[in-house]
């Protein structure tokens, strides 16, 4: 009896688990070349980011909530970060402005960002629990696991693809398993919708890899 009511608890919760995982969707949006898998259907909403160097960039951020859980994918679009850097340069030197203040530091905020947005999200933390190199489809980046004063857990990812910074964040109860796996899903696209693979690491200010797909 006591085999049999094991079973039956272990088939209950794979029962739960399938169904659980029924309702995720493989979300792709073609405008900024990526796609991941969503607890369900995202919504969008336009947002402005500030760099490391103080330059405001348009941004987008897709979310899904439920509950305490929250999944999100910002996207921060740095294809227009030299041209800004320039015009604020020329507005410095025009004030009167000298040295470092009017220096063009466009190629060390696009090299940084990924640290950058990193150290931000150790900001709104209360523990670091995890820190690493990552890579999506070859695509450097970071990975981290966060514990939150509220007790809720983050496990996000932070990439640079092509001009755009892409921030993933899944933060869920401490009672809930991590959701790695919802950063983990995250893909680029290119301008026909296809996922790209890189055959070596792609990195921001290196020669770009061939593709393997």
């Amino acid at each position: 009896m006591r085999f049999i009511i094991i079973r039956a608890a272990a088939l209950g919760l794979l029962l739960a688990a399938a169904a659980s995982a029924q309702e995720w969707i493989e979300y792709s949006n073609r405008s900024d070349f990526f796609a991941i898998n969503f607890p369900g259907e995202p919504k969008a909403k336009d947002i402005t980011y500030v760099t490391e160097y103080s330059i405001t960039l348009p941004a987008h951020v897709y979310s899904y909530e439920n509950g305490r859980s929250r999944y999100s994918v910002t996207v921060v679009d740095y294809t227009n970060e030299e041209k800004f850097e320039d015009e604020r340069v020329k507005a410095c030197r025009a004030s009167g402005g000298e040295g470092d203040l009017c220096n063009n530091h466009a190629r060390g905020d696009m090299r940084g960002a990924i640290i950058h947005a990193t150290f931000e999200l150790i900001q709104k933390s209360a523990k670091v629990t995890h820190l690493a190199l990552s890579n999506a489809d070859r695509v450097e980046g970071h990975e981290i696991y966060l514990t939150n004063s509220d007790g809720t857990r983050t496990c996000a990812g932070i990439y640079m693809h092509e001009g755009r910074l892409y921030i993933i964040e899944g933060t869920v109860p401490a009672n809930l398993p991590p959701p790695a796996l919802f950063y983990q899903s995250i893909g680029f696209l290119d301008k026909d919708g296809k996922r790209i693979r890189y055959d070596g690491p792609y990195a921001v200010g290196f020669p770009t890899p061939r593709r393997v797909r």
